[in-house]
């Protein structure tokens, strides 16, 4: 079982910065990629950004150049870099790390762009 912890949501006013951190426990052996989705009210729950064990990145469209990924493999960690904040980012975000092709969650946090 892999339990996640995540930090760093809050309140930004738009054009503003947040770092959003994500630590896996146990071991990082089999541990295929890690990421970032958020969900707004009212809408599904979108791939904001991922990155494997190779260190391959994606990002969805709306984020590209705004957001950076990064991850410490040796730390189990995941990191969300979110830059130039628009309301439209507003959203739980959530930690999934797969894991032996498992997808494991963590509990969300909340992330309001708002002035």
């Amino acid at each position: 079982q892999v339990q996640l912890v995540e930090s760093g949501g809050g309140l930004v006013q738009p054009g503003g910065s947040l770092k959003l951190s994500c630590a896996a426990s146990g071991s990082n052996v089999g541990i295929n990629s890690m990421g970032w989705y958020r969900q707004a009210p009212g809408k599904q729950r979108e791939l904001v950004a991922g990155i494997t064990s190779g260190g391959s990145t994606n990002y969805a469209d709306s984020v590209k150049g705004r957001f950076t990924i990064s991850g410490d493999y040796a730390k189990n960690t995941v990191y969300l870099q979110m830059n130039s904040l628009k309301p439209e980012d507003t959203a739980v975000y959530s930690c999934n790390v797969r894991k032996w092709n498992r997808d494991y969650w963590g509990q969300g946090t909340q992330v309001t762009v708002s002035s």
